[in-house]
Formats: structure tokens, C-alpha cells, sequence
């Protein structure tokens, strides 16, 4: 089962996914550590390629995550990744999520699409009950994107984290299936 889950293409109409694999590395250090990316993440330490093998190895090697790489129809050219962490089988649930690393490609609906099709995958495929994520409050392209794809806000965390002199708000967000069946 989980081979047949990792071999999996999914299709959107702007982009599919594919599973992530080691020649993606460079790709991912690069874009996690562009300023538009790192910047709505919780983790904000420069990204390295041996981070990026370790994770590689003892997080998506192991099962504990799935992860995949966001291409652009139909050139196949990646623009970003999406993945599901923390995954908890025994309680069918997992953290989501995502970011577009190309410029170029953000804004124009990519990230709603593979929000759209990561939740069917979550409900389908891994068969979740609960999937949820953490977003910067302030990020309110993500907040709407997600919302749009039937996350809904369960919590604010006021002041959750300081960085670059100032406090953020962390929401918790999350889409229960069964609510939505």
C-alpha cells in the first residue's frame, strides 16, 4: 500500500503532483531559503542540503512523511511542494503543507489547486479523519487559499513566535472529513 501511495501522479488543471525524490534536493534547499518562502515558516534558519538528505531519509524514507513536488502543466517544469507530516495512523490524522517556490508561479491559484487536490488525496487515499496546518495569521493568502479548500480556523496563538523584532500569530486550522462527506 504505501508503494502504491508514493507512485501516485495526482492532476489538477494547472499542475499535478509528483512524489519527491534525492534529484529535487537542490531545488528545495534553493527555494527554502528564498526570502518570499522562508519567511512563512516557522523554521527561518538558512536550509541545508544535508537538513534537506537527513529529512529525506528519516521523515519521507520512513513513512512518517509524504511528499511531493508541485509541477506546471504541461511543461512538468516544479514550482513548489507540498507534504504531509507527522502522520498519524493509529488516530488518521497529519499536518499539511506547501509553498511555491518560484516566483513567477505564485499568485496565480497554483497553491488553492494543490491545496484542493492534497485534501482529496488526505480523504481518499490516506484516508484521514483530520488533516491541519499552522499558518502565520498574517499570511492571508494562505489563510483564504486554505479556507477555500474547507480548512477552518480552530485556533489563534497570539504572539506565538518572535522573529525579525516582532511577534506573529500562529493559526491553527483544520478540515475534520467526516464533517464534510
Amino acid at each position: 500500500m504505501e508503494q502504491e501511495r508514493t507512485a501516485l501522479q495526482l492532476e489538477g488543471e494547472k499542475i499535478f503532483l509528483r512524489p519527491i525524490g534525492p534529484e529535487d534536493t537542490d531545488r528545495i534547499v534553493d527555494w527554502r531559503n528564498r526570502e518570499r518562502v522562508r519567511r512563512n515558516f516557522i523554521y527561518q534558519k538558512p536550509f541545508t542540503r544535508q537538513g534537506h538528505e537527513e529529512w529525506m531519509k528519516n521523515q519521507v524514507g520512513t513513512g512518517r512523511v509524504e511528499q511531493f513536488i508541485i509541477c506546471e502543466k504541461p511543461s512538468g517544469r516544479p514550482v513548489g511542494s507540498v507534504y504531509f507530516r507527522d502522520i498519524d495512523r493509529e488516530n488518521k490524522k497529519a499536518e499539511y503543507g506547501i509553498f511555491i517556490g518560484e516566483e513567477e508561479a505564485a499568485g496565480h491559484g497554483l497553491g488553492s489547486e494543490t491545496a484542493r487536490l492534497a485534501v482529496a488525496y488526505a480523504r481518499d487515499v490516506m484516508k484521514l479523519h483530520k488533516l491541519m496546518l499552522r499558518v502565520f495569521a498574517d499570511n492571508a493568502g494562505a489563510v483564504k487559499s486554505y479556507q477555500n479548500a474547507g480548512f477552518v480556523q480552530e485556533a489563534c496563538l497570539r504572539d506565538e513566535f518572535f522573529q525579525n523584532g516582532a511577534y506573529r500569530d500562529l493559526l491553527l486550522m483544520a478540515i475534520l472529513f467526516e464533517e464534510n462527506r
